[in-house]
């Protein structure tokens, strides 16, 4: 059985604890390769490795570790088709969504290249007698990354390139479901001239997570996984005195109001509920058309393009969405279809028993679609993480922002309006961290930061752009004064600032 192995020092390594976990290929339903599961010793190998890289990156002047970052990024852009692929057989979105998927975090290594004009301090002169003062942005030393299985390149990128940009070291730990891009992520790295140890690669569960938790040369930890997990790691870092940006799960909705154009939205939300098999965190799974008439022509839409719909193998061109990524999730979503029949919804499509020619065995769950879904019902509150679209109708404009305002998520939302007062008042008044105007996904761009509030998110600075940065660093304020060979005494007062 061929095994993903960690990445530490520059080379690939075999695991040691005898624990592993099966990596499936989610079209055939079936074991491709096995993940080593870390021990603590394994994952403390891993930090020792990073710590002696750090003396050596840290020093480096931040323009060439911006050189090595944009090298980074060409070899990325190189091995593009073969990163995708490794990303299609063990996740299971398609192959252009793949290639999306490691575009997204591109994205972000580009922006933090620029890290020598975002990392420069401030400088003030005669602050006081004599005085001058300044500040330096200097780097945590070695931090940590704790990343989804939904977006295995875009989510480690995100966050390796802007602790690496301000002068970190960093250890990896990737879902165990797809590990391989990751690592191969971690050799380009290398090769693109970064010290070993500069960027490590841990695979492992629980184990290896409260190891990183816990070790106090982990300076800071970020992590994107469900709102429980995050919730713990995120009290967990505090408790041991390191800083956490830790994101958890979403119920993202759609409001379309009767001024929209409705085939702009159903065609948007056919690609947002259903992309990537609804495998994201930033899915619309909740649309929440404003009156009768627009629902009931919102839905007759939906209905003639899910019909359209191809559901097939990752790699097949023809194919709109793929598997999903393993009979646990499969399972799990198709057991929330059900309750969503038992607590009374109105079920219009169901993906239950899907199934393609070719693949008996594969983790298929189809395109599904409620109707007259209301918020007590669970699968309004809780994140299917599928390819299932809610229905939920607002009366009028207020009960729609009521909605996603009075969510237990706060991650993304998106209006489509004609009318610009309407598009500013929500804008300005929901809820919610990410917010779209006729964008379906609102995921900001490299140079903007991404992060939602209330349940979705923990900490008080978002990913990427010039949050990533901040987080990554401390801030050193340096006050000067040179002898001007006038004996002042001592003093025992507060001194004014000027």
């Amino acid at each position: 059985m061929t095994q993903v192995p960690h990445f530490i020092s520059g080379r690939r390594v075999e695991g040691t604890s005898g624990r592993f976990q099966d990596v499936y290929n989610p079209v055939k339903g079936e074991v491709a390769a096995q993940v080593p599961l870390a021990s603590v010793e394994e994952v403390e190998n891993a930090i020792d490795s990073s710590q002696q890289a750090f003396a050596k990156w840290s020093t480096t002047n931040a323009q060439r570790r911006g050189r090595v970052l944009l090298k980074w990024v060409d070899l990325i852009n190189e091995n593009m088709d073969e990163l995708a692929t490794l990303l299609s057989n063990e996740h299971g979105k398609t192959f252009p969504d793949a290639k999306g998927d490691i575009q997204r975090g591109v994205e972000v290594v580009e922006f933090a290249a620029g890290a020598p004009h975002l990392l420069k301090g401030e400088y003030s002169t005669a602050a006081g007698t004599g005085i001058d003062v300044h500040s330096l942005r200097q780097p945590l030393g070695v931090v940590a990354g704790i990343t989804p299985f939904n977006f295995p390149a875009m989510i480690p990128l995100w966050k390796a390139g802007i602790a690496l940009a301000a002068g970190n070291t960093f250890v990896l730990k990737p879902s165990e479901r797809d590990p391989s891009v990751p690592v191969r992520l971690a050799e380009l790295a290398l090769e693109a001239g970064m010290p070993e140890g500069t960027l490590n690669v841990i695979h492992g569960d629980k184990t290896a997570v409260d190891a990183l938790i816990e070790d106090p040369r982990i300076k800071a930890i970020g992590f994107v996984g469900s709102s429980p997990i995050a919730q713990s790691i995120y009290m967990g870092a505090a408790k041991h005195n390191k800083r956490a940006q830790c994101f958890g799960g979403a119920k993202n909705h759609m409001v379309i109001m009767p001024d929209a154009d409705l085939e702009q939205a159903a065609d948007a939300l056919m690609g947002a509920a259903y992309g990537s098999a609804g495998e994201r965190c930033m899915a619309i799974s909740v649309a929440v058309p404003v009156g009768e008439a627009t629902a009931d022509k919102l839905v007759e839409l939906l209905r003639e393009r899910i019909d359209k719909l191809t559901l097939g193998p990752s790699l097949d061109e023809s194919s709109d969405f793929g598997p999903v990524v393993g009979k646990d999730a499969k399972e799990r979503i198709e057991n929330y279809i059900g309750i969503g029949v038992d607590e009374g919804a109105e079920l219009l499509v169901d993906g239950r028993g899907a199934t393609v020619d070719g693949h008996p065995n594969g983790f298929w769950v189809g395109a599904t679609l409620f109707d007259r879904v209301t918020p007590d019902m669970r699968i309004y509150k809780e994140e299917i993480f599928g390819p299932v679209l809610c229905i939920a109708r607002a009366a009028d404009y207020e009960e729609a922002l009521r909605l996603p305002s009075e969510h237990e998520y706060g991650n993304g939302v998106a209006i489509f309006t004609r009318d610009g007062d309407t598009a500013r008042d929500f804008t300005t008044r929901v809820e919610v961290g990410m917010v779209g105007v006729n964008v379906p996904i609102p995921v900001p761009i490299a140079y903007y930061t991404f992060g939602g509030w209330k349940a979705s998110g923990f900490g008080d600075l978002n990913q990427h752009g010039t949050d990533g940065l901040k987080f990554y660093t401390k801030t050193k304020t340096v006050t000067t004064r040179w002898p001007s060979g006038a004996k002042e005494g001592a003093s025992f007062v507060m001194p004014e600032g000027s």
